[in-house]
């Protein structure tokens, strides 16, 4: 893990087009600002775990080999 230290209004630049900038802080609470294509995604983590979650149960939905209706069959 890279750890770096930035100061309001300082940024940080991820390869060639994403820029993170630091907007504010606020006692022990630090605001980000991103810039980045429309393509890439940035979420908080907890958001990330909650669609990659879902995202497994709708990949295991949609395989008929790992349900347990098809199971019992097999």
């Amino acid at each position: 893990m890279l750890v770096l230290n930035r100061k309001l209004g300082e940024r940080i630049v991820i390869g060639n087009d994403i820029v993170v900038t630091v907007v504010g802080i606020h006692g022990s609470r630090v605001t980000l600002g991103f810039q980045c294509p429309d393509h890439v995604p940035v979420h908080r983590e907890e958001v990330h775990r909650r669609i990659c979650d879902e995202q497994s149960i709708n990949a295991r939905d949609a395989d008929p080999s790992e349900s347990s209706f098809f199971a019992e069959f097999a």
